[in-house]
């Protein structure tokens, strides 16, 4: 198995600019690479007049070494993507991750707006993921092979998304809202005109009339950022906007139609 430390310490080596460079040190690296015992002697005499070629070699080497460990790289990352896709984007029904709305909490509407977000943000990441997984496949047939280094960065990009939406999971499943203490509550006595049922349905109504608002005006202002930068969570954001708005205009509709958001 290769020596990354020692592709790592000869990086570094060739990182130094050239007059600062240990050459005695260079020619004991080219030594290890090549094991040239008589090639060693007669640059260990003056190793820094051989610099030129000391250096040419020492690149020549890291060139090979730094491939060969890409590709061990994008192997193992090609393995970790096949698991994320199969658990994160399988389009078989018996895959949870699917129904997304089942993710979502019985308290989201009363939740912290920061908190909601996080629900809101992964439906985006889940279509970037998409849009990722997509393109890599696209990338690469049986009868053109793409390299290793024009699959790496969508491997890499795969994961980093993957670790996102995890991280967004955990911190939206296990939010827990600090209960408000209300000094001036008080129970119903038996003068109430108002039964509780009654009280409830007043407050149910002004907290929908409330979220419907708050949901127009957040739709109202990401269309106009969405025109001018469509990005997939920016459009996972109106959406989730949109359906909160009790009734919406149809000349909201329509723009969002035009927008290509709705179809």
């Amino acid at each position: 198995m290769m020596d990354q430390k020692l592709t790592e310490s000869l990086q570094k080596w060739l990182a130094t600019p050239k007059e600062q460079r240990d050459y005695e040190q260079g020619n004991i690296y080219l030594f290890r690479l090549c094991g040239n015992k008589i090639q060693y002697r007669n640059l260990a005499a003056n190793p820094s007049r051989h610099a030129e070629f000391i250096s040419r070699q020492i690149q020549k080497y890291v060139n090979f070494r730094v491939r060969e460990f890409t590709h061990d790289q994008v192997k193992q990352m090609e393995a970790q993507v096949e698991k994320i896709v199969e658990k994160r984007l399988s389009l078989e029904e018996s895959n949870p991750a699917n129904d997304f709305k089942k993710g979502k909490r019985a308290d989201h509407d009363s939740l912290p707006e920061e908190i909601q977000s996080l629900y809101v943000e992964n439906l985006g990441i889940t279509q970037r993921m998409r849009d990722v997984q997509t393109r890599l496949r696209l990338l690469s047939t049986e009868e053109s092979p793409c390299p290793d280094s024009e699959r790496y960065p969508f491997l890499q990009e795969l994961i980093a998304l993957d670790k996102k939406i995890h991280d967004n999971w955990e911190r939206y499943d296990h939010y827990a809202p600090v209960p408000e203490k209300d000094d001036e509550s008080q129970t119903l006595g038996e003068g109430d005109s108002t039964s509780a049922p009654e009280q409830d349905k007043e407050v149910f109504k002004e907290e929908t009339t409330e979220q419907s608002k708050k949901a127009q005006l957040i739709v109202n202002l990401s269309k106009g950022k969405y025109k001018k930068n469509p990005t997939p969570e920016l459009k996972a954001k109106i959406l989730e906007n949109y359906a909160l708005i009790g009734s919406p205009s149809d000349k909201l509709t329509e723009e969002l139609k035009q927008l290509g958001i709705l179809e």
